[in-house]
């Protein structure tokens, strides 16, 4: 079986058989008990005429429903449907899980994605059983729930950090959704919680395998010095949130779990900062079902065997992801990194935590007295940060992707492939090939495939809608060359990509 399960039939097969790999992506309620529960809970099996399937643990609450004290379906990986789908639902979901309802409301989301309020609310409620409102609540909880039994937070910084506007608002929401006060919850963790002051120390759920000594060394080649920094087994970056500057280090331990550091200058970031961190490492991802089905083609059997679990990695800012692409254009992977860096050095913010990547109007006020190269090329990523800092160009999570490619084409110094890459990146488009780069090329002939954009564009079609994944295994599988038997390659492919 593999994502998306629309079938009652298959879904049930998959809570008789206690399947892990379903976990997040849909729950079962149970009319007999009143309970909803993730498809691998422990407990027995319900009988087929007591169950019902819903998209999100909202829409189950909803409808009356309350969450397994066993299982803590609120506790598993988000589901890959909200990457793999690229309809309003799924952008919703992104933005949502970013936190714009608690900044801007449900009429901002509704203006964010092109609906009127009641039309939003409505086509939520059809899709996903439950309203905008009514699924941020849920997240909120979510969010309440991992810090309750993973850090040592009082409870009402914990409230405050979910997106909740009151103590009594966070207390009433556990009680609603888990039957248990927000002390009861906290009494059930299995984990040590952190005990560094002023920080929190959370483990992130994933589907299994993953790729972490790839994504970690992937990290660590592109790092840009003062504000990111990387090793075989921890990345940690400075990054700017919606209340001040914020930094987090996400590091593996023996046990192969992803223990997550951070500091916020305001609670509300937390949950945003979260959500940021799982993009970035592409944590909501299904790799058994992207692995299944890339490996049944005999030319990539022997990459998924290599590098089972493969991520690609998101962004930790739209903006950023856009400067940092346009800037490895037609250098090598040192020279981008050295550009970036002295980019960041002059222009970056500095604060008391630490380095930040410059403001999009500090880089198009004087990014031309820093960066070096054609004139051409430095007038395009002044003139994109400009647009990004006058609102002329546009570029979130919860972006329509086609919408996005052609802002982006409209834009001078933006081809294909930039626009292309940073819909990979910045949505998570799980199905993106970009043909045009060298690196992926010399991958895809290496590993037997055709390595001319044209029919290599062509027998890709057989692995969508996971050609971002076999994009990876190809960047991956690019024969290594040496600075003096290479010449210069001139794709922004390797200098941004895996």
């Amino acid at each position: 079986m593999s994502f998306p399960t629309t079938d009652f039939d298959e879904r049930y097969r998959a809570i008789s058989a206690r399947d892990t790999r379903f976990d997040g992506q849909f729950v079962t309620a149970v009319r007999s008990t009143g309970i909803y529960c993730r498809p691998s809970c422990p407990a027995r099996t319900p009988k087929p005429q007591n169950v019902t399937f819903y998209p999100t643990s909202a829409a189950a609450h909803e409808a009356g429903f309350r969450a397994c004290k066993r299982c803590l379906p609120e506790a598993a990986p988000g589901s890959p449907a909200w990457d793999l789908r690229g309809d309003v639902a799924a952008r919703a979901m992104r933005l949502i899980a970013s936190g714009v309802v608690e900044r801007e409301g449900v009429s901002g989301l509704a203006v964010r994605l092109g609906y009127s309020t009641r039309h939003l609310t409505r086509l939520l409620s059809t899709e996903l059983g439950a309203g905008p409102l009514a699924l941020a609540r849920a997240h909120r909880a979510h969010t309440a729930r991992m810090l309750l039994v993973g850090t040592d937070m009082p409870i009402s910084d914990v409230a405050f950090s979910a997106g909740f506007a009151s103590i009594r608002q966070c207390n009433d929401t556990i009680r609603e959704v888990f039957s248990l006060t927000p002390g009861e919850l906290r009494a059930r963790r299995r984990l040590p919680a952190s005990a560094a002051p002023g920080a929190i120390d959370l483990v992130l759920p994933y589907r299994g395998p993953f790729d972490a000594s790839g994504i970690f060394q992937w990290m660590a080649a592109r790092a840009v010095s003062g504000v990111e920094e990387a090793t075989a087994t921890s990345f940690s970056r400075h990054l700017r949130m919606a209340g001040g500057p914020a930094w987090f280090e996400v590091s593996s331990d023996a046990s192969e779990r992803l223990h997550l550091r951070a500091r916020v200058a305001r609670l509300g970031d937390l949950a945003p900062l979260v959500s940021t961190v799982r993009r970035i490492f592409d944590l909501d991802a299904d790799p058994l079902a992207v692995d299944q089905a890339l490996s049944v083609h005999p030319e990539l059997a022997p990459l998924v065997a290599r590098t089972p679990g493969i991520r690609v990695p998101g962004s930790a800012d739209p903006h950023e992801m856009l400067i940092r692409a346009m800037i490895g254009q037609q250098i090598t992977v040192v020279a981008a990194r050295t550009a970036l860096t002295a980019l960041t050095d002059a222009l970056g913010e500095r604060t008391e935590q630490g380095l930040l990547f410059p403001t999009m109007t500090a880089i198009a006020e004087h990014g031309a007295e820093v960066l070096r190269g054609p004139a051409a090329r430095i007038g395009a990523i002044v003139g994109a940060a400009a647009a990004l800092a006058d609102g002329s160009l546009r570029l979130t999570v919860g972006d329509d992707g086609v919408d996005q490619r052609a802002a982006l084409l409209a834009m001078p110094g933006i081809g294909p492939w930039t626009a292309d890459y940073v819909r990979m990146r910045v949505l998570g488009d799980p199905d993106i090939l970009l043909p045009g780069d060298v690196a992926l090329r010399a991958g895809a002939a290496a590993a037997g495939l055709p390595g001319e954009a044209r029919p290599l564009t062509v027998w890709a079609e057989r692995t969508a809608p996971w050609r971002s994944y076999l994009s990876a295994h190809l960047w991956r599988a690019a024969p290594v060359r040496t600075p003096r038997s290479a010449r210069p390659i001139t794709t922004v492919a390797q200098k941004e990509t895996p």
